[in-house]
């Protein structure tokens, strides 16, 4: 199989641009798209702000009109809005030109079909794959696509909006940054309709990304908007990544609210909203998260590590609300799709009906010490499993193999340690109620990782 076969990642397309990623590559996974589609009718294409991301839009276009699929063209987005116009309008699917929070050389594309459900590697990206690579299209006839431009800025806003009750917002004064993603386009067209005092930050759209990696899991990347909140008195902020899929928090102390702590909080306003309801939380979240949903008269579901894997179980169980560490939100009234603005919305509306500050709302839902997930580069992924296996064995230990290796130290201490869907590193997160013995599992896990 060709080199090319490597871009074809777990849940997307993905890789650099020009001897990985051009036009021709893309026209051909608009044709190879458009045959696998299993319903008719119309497909949503849109793009991000990267330099060559217009180019890579067109040609996925013009593969989609050569097959005979008419277009939907809704120009510069966040990936979020994909998900919401294939959604909201009924569409056969939708391509996103995107590399999310990748660095400026690199792109890639976001496939969904109908009812906004995900194309991953096990959900058909592999017979796209196999068409592209074998360059094997249907023959279409002479008959092409048509394209319509349309702009569902407005209409996105209206629906980000109706998670909430907008009369109930409370008047804040935040920084928002954008990373110069395409959160900078999106968020002043909600800006007119809520009470908050807006310093926008880095919302110039620039897709080499000149002030910071939109990366808001990695905190480092957070360091100029904390700044502005120290120094202007703010309440908080918002940090979107380069696609605007991902929103984290900051409190008006300027500490990060962590995927663990926002998860919670939704959980515990969406079981109010659906009591009783299920609430999906993926393996590497904190335990703060069922926790707070048991609490609150809901049942918590575990699932593995990824966006189609956890979009499937929320459908599976009828789940409102879904939580990833990483800071993907998952909501059922969006198509099951994840979204940053839906979440940072719904987040800064749950602060203003508790009156309480956000350090408040992030300390009331942290229930343990936690690590930032912690990448390691490992030769034998097998051996390191062997060698934590030794050291935690059961039946001392509870292990738990739903995705890598989940040790239950006891009541109150966990980790787990898995191999990444998209880099070849393993990945390491760890909780306790106590630093101390947070601090000395790390190191000892650590140490068994690293031989």
């Amino acid at each position: 199989m060709s080199d090319l076969a490597a871009v074809f990642k777990s849940y997307d397309i993905r890789g650099r641009v020009g001897d990985e990623l051009n036009a021709d590559f893309a026209q051909k996974v608009g044709r190879a798209f458009a045959d696998w589609l299993p319903s008719s009718g119309t497909v949503a294409v849109g793009r991000d702000m990267r330099p060559d991301s217009g180019e890579l839009a067109d040609a996925v276009i013009a593969g989609l009109r050569a097959q005979g699929r008419d277009v939907l063209d809704i120009g510069q987005v966040t990936s979020d809005m994909i998900y919401f116009a294939v959604g909201s309008l009924q569409l056969a699917g939708g391509a996103m030109i995107t590399a999310s929070h990748n660095p400026g050389q690199d792109n890639g594309i976001k496939l969904c079909r109908e009812e906004a459900k995900p194309v991953g590697l096990d959900s058909g990206l592999d017979q796209i794959r196999d068409a592209v690579l074998a360059s094997k299209f249907a023959d279409a006839g002479a008959s092409e696509g048509s394209l319509e431009k349309r702009d569902l800025s407005e209409d996105w806003v209206q629906h980000v909006l109706s998670f909430i009750d907008a009369d109930k917002l409370k008047p804040l004064r935040l920084a928002v940054d954008a990373g110069n993603g395409m959160a900078g386009a999106i968020f002043p067209e909600l800006e007119p309709y809520v009470p908050w005092e807006i310093t926008e930050m880095y919302f110039e759209l620039d897709g080499t990304f000149p002030n910071h990696e939109a990366n808001p899991l990695k905190f480092e990347t957070l360091k100029d908007l904390i700044a502005r909140i120290r120094a202007d008195k703010l309440d908080g902020g918002i940090a979107f990544d380069g696609d605007g899929d991902r929103a984290f928090l900051v409190d008006e102390t300027g500490t990060p609210l962590t995927g663990g702590v926002m998860s919670a909080m939704m959980a515990e306003y969406f079981v109010g909203l659906h009591p009783g309801a299920n609430i999906v939380y993926d393996i590497r979240n904190s335990r703060s998260v069922p926790k707070v949903v048991e609490q609150a008269g809901g049942t918590a579901v575990i699932s593995k590590v990824g966006h189609s894997i956890i979009k499937q179980k929320m459908r599976d169980a009828d789940a409102p609300f879904g939580g990833e560490a990483s800071g993907h939100f998952y909501f059922r009234d969006n198509w099951y799709a994840d979204s940053g603005l839906i979440g940072a919305v719904i987040g800064l509306y749950v602060a203003g009906l508790s009156g309480k500050k956000l350090s408040e709302l992030r300390e009331l839902y942290t229930h343990f010490k936690t690590i930032p997930e912690t990448n390691f580069t490992v030769a034998d992924k097998d051996a390191a499993l062997a060698r934590i296996q030794a050291v935690f064995p059961q039946p001392e230990h509870q292990h738990d193999n739903l995705d890598g290796l989940t040790v239950v130290v006891n009541d109150h201490t966990w980790f787990n340690v898995r191999g990444s869907n998209t880099e070849p590193v393993m990945r390491l997160n760890a909780e306790s109620s106590d630093q101390n013995t947070l601090d000395d599992l790390v190191a000892k896990v650590k140490e068994l990782i690293n031989g």
